[in-house]
């Protein structure tokens, strides 16, 4: 098999980058080593509205299951903070369908599409990187392109058979547990998150309806953590009085939050997606930061093959930093200073934030925000709360 692109995994960026390369002209395999491409899921499957205007994705309700106005955060002993919008901000997507359609669409502007085909190796011939190995329904095949797009994951066999350095210690990724499960005593149009350092040691507790009484309930703790992310799942379900009997499905994951590959391309080949940890490390999201950098890397793979000139994929690598990674730093360094808040301090800063500041915070636009926070009393009185703050500007 021969190819201008051959994409390795089905599961955000990989159809993007292979639909947006069929649409230019060129020849491109998608493959995935699933049987059923979006399934299992391993995300609590929300995402912002704006999604699906930036990114041309269409807006269909087969794998859109609720729209959400807001969210609510709960501190440690109680306090709440409300975020309502009066008009829909985000989706409750259908993971297993959304992925799907994704390929769908790439499928329809070209690419050819094999699911149950699972990537081992690249193939070097004359110095270079030309194509893949790989096993498609249990037999071998050998996959022959100008480029190659690993989108495979956060364990990528295909960077790390390129050369490409996506390694990260075990304490820069977190464990997730979820339960879609039934649940009843949530507004179903906001998702809500709990934190504490007894409740999500490093992360947080979610609600996500996927109707008036269903929902994703999920946790995402660090990952060197003694206890497993189940087992505070299970205490915090306990504590709420909520049964867990109603299980419609169970689902673990692994989510990279302490960093980003810094090599995004090598020669002709290109990492995205969560195997180049293109992840929002403030809470673990990634599906957005997918499509971005899919964008991005289509965006020079069709410059590249245009120009007959490789060396333009470099480009990929620039544009990302200078732009979704940039911003991916600052929500790092809130991460690095929230991973050492007490839960006194957490009860605080619920209390003083606004829904407004909230939201700048999560998405990384926190200078003015900080600069109040330090000339709050509350704050002043604390050294410590100063000196973590400061850490920020």
């Amino acid at each position: 098999m021969k190819y201008d692109v051959v994409v390795v995994g089905a599961g955000i960026a990989g159809p993007i980058v292979a639909r947006n390369v069929a649409k230019a002209g060129y020849s491109v395999l998608l493959i995935d080593k699933k049987p059923a491409i979006g399934s299992p899921k391993q995300c609590a499957e929300g995402i912002s509205i704006k999604v699906f205007e930036e990114y041309d994705i269409p807006y269909d309700k087969r794998y859109i299951n609720r729209e959400i106005y807001g969210a609510k955060l709960y501190s440690p002993s109680g306090y709440e903070l409300e975020l309502r919008y009066k008009e829909a901000s985000g989706v409750i997507l259908e993971r297993k369908v959304f992925d799907k359609m994704l390929a769908y669409y790439a499928a329809k502007a070209g690419a050819d599409v094999l699911a149950r085909t699972e990537a081992q190796d690249v193939i070097r011939k004359d110095g270079r990187i030309a194509g893949i190995k790989a096993k498609h329904e249990d037999e071998p095949v050998e996959i022959y392109a100008e480029v190659i797009v690993a989108a495979d994951g956060v364990e990528s066999t295909i960077a790390r058979k390129a050369g490409i350095n996506t390694y990260a210690p075990p304490h820069e990724f977190d464990s997730s547990y979820e339960y879609e499960m039934l649940i009843e005593g949530y507004d179903p149009d906001l998702i809500h998150l709990w934190f504490g350092n007894e409740v999500a040691p490093r992360g947080y507790v979610w609600v996500f309806p996927k109707d008036e009484d269903r929902a994703n309930v999920g946790i995402g703790i660090n990952s060197d953590n003694p206890q497993t992310a189940k087992y505070y799942l299970d205490k915090w379900l306990r504590e709420n009085n909520i049964p867990a009997k109603k299980l419609l499905e169970i689902n673990v994951g692994v989510v990279p939050v302490g960093g980003f590959v810094k090599e995004l391309a090598k020669d002709n080949v290109l990492v995205v997606g969560d195997a180049a940890r293109q992840v929002n490390p403030m809470h673990g999201g990634g599906m957005a930061e997918a499509m971005e950098a899919g964008t991005i890397a289509s965006k020079w793979i069709n410059k590249a093959l245009e120009e007959e000139n490789i060396s333009l994929l470099q480009n990929y690598t620039k544009e990302w930093w200078e732009t979704d990674g940039k911003r991916l730093e600052k929500v790092l360094k809130v991460r690095k200073v929230t991973e050492k808040l007490t839960d006194e301090d957490l009860d605080l800063f619920i209390q003083l934030l606004s829904s407004a500041d909230a939201e700048k915070i999560a998405g990384g636009d926190y200078g003015e925000v900080i600069k109040a926070l330090l000339k709050h009393p509350k704050v002043l009185l604390s050294k410590r709360r100063i000196s973590l703050l400061k850490q920020l500007l």
